[in-house]
């Protein structure tokens, strides 16, 4: 059961009881000091990259690169204390983030490896090339962390079939199709922008898909373990961990994204499918795997 909450200082600390499924309508500013200690087993971050964008009632302006870097730290380093020892951490940004964070983040944690992904939208720019691309910053706490290969495994249509002596090699002949299963790599081909089609899309200007989130999810949570969103947004971190049968927490300051993520959290009571996962895999864009 999902609750809407406000942590505020109290005689006793916070616990993990106090944020677990819930949805803390609160800026983070306003809650970091009040957030329970070494209980959180997996941190997702989307933070607002540094550009002017439009969030609900209030916007976010663009920074100096020097301001930028001293607001991320300025929270940053704060939430850092509510991790597990065996945490990870995953960071959000574009490319003009993304230099700017990477030392912050290697200052406190161990960085693992950098994410790039694919959008398959974008506007073209006739003096520049086309940004089409976001990276995501994969970090631990320790050298003891949790990593599942296996749950994220891509199935691919095969091509070009190579066989030995009759039998193929490395991948599998089915009537649906010739695929091969593939360990994930750090550059992602495969994900979709929601857009007006998808049941998952919102008005948030910079939703991400549930299918990236479910990739974070299990590739780095067990069943059971609670994950931390600060800036959730319109709740897709948190409406995925409850599919995929974890914990969570939200933080956001604006109300309408609160209403948002709660009315999804209540919608994935009734179903938990995850577009572009099937079968326990995740599908190539634009494939539609339950018909093949």
């Amino acid at each position: 059961m999902q609750h809407v909450g406000v942590l505020e200082k109290s005689a006793m600390p916070s616990t993990i009881v106090d944020i677990t499924n819930s949805v803390l309508h609160q800026d983070l500013f306003s809650c970091l000091e009040f957030l329970p200690l070494n209980c959180i087993d997996l941190l997702i971050i989307d933070p607002p990259y540094n550009l002017s964008k439009q969030y609900g009632k209030r916007s976010f302006g663009k920074m100096g690169n020097d301001e930028y870097v001293e607001w991320f730290d300025s929270w940053f380093s704060q939430i850092l204390k509510c991790l597990k020892p065996t945490a990870s951490v995953y960071v959000c940004s574009d490319w003009t983030t993304s230099s700017l964070i990477e030392p912050i983040i290697g200052k406190y944690l161990h960085i693992r490896n950098r994410i790039t992904w694919e959008r398959e939208k974008g506007r073209g720019a006739k003096a520049n090339w086309k940004n089409c691309s976001e990276d995501i910053w994969f970090c631990t706490v320790s050298d003891d962390y949790y990593f599942d290969v296996e749950a994220v495994k891509l199935k691919k249509k095969v091509i070009a079939p190579y066989r030995v002596n009759g039998t193929p090699k490395d991948w599998d002949e089915t009537k649906k199709g010739n695929f091969r299963l593939t360990h994930p790599s750090n550059l992602w081909t495969d994900i979709s922008i929601p857009f007006w089609s998808m049941k998952e899309n919102t008005d948030h200007p910079t939703q991400k898909s549930e299918k990236l989130l479910a990739k974070l999810i299990l590739a780095s949570s067990k069943e059971g373990d609670i994950i931390l969103d600060p800036f959730m947004g319109s709740g897709t971190t948190c409406v995925v961990a409850k599919k995929l049968g974890r914990n969570y927490c939200g933080i956001e300051r604006e109300a309408e994204y609160c209403q948002l993520a709660i009315k999804r959290l209540l919608n994935a009571e009734l179903g938990a499918t995850i577009q572009g996962i099937h079968d326990g895999y995740f599908w190539e864009r634009n494939t539609n795997p339950v018909t093949k």
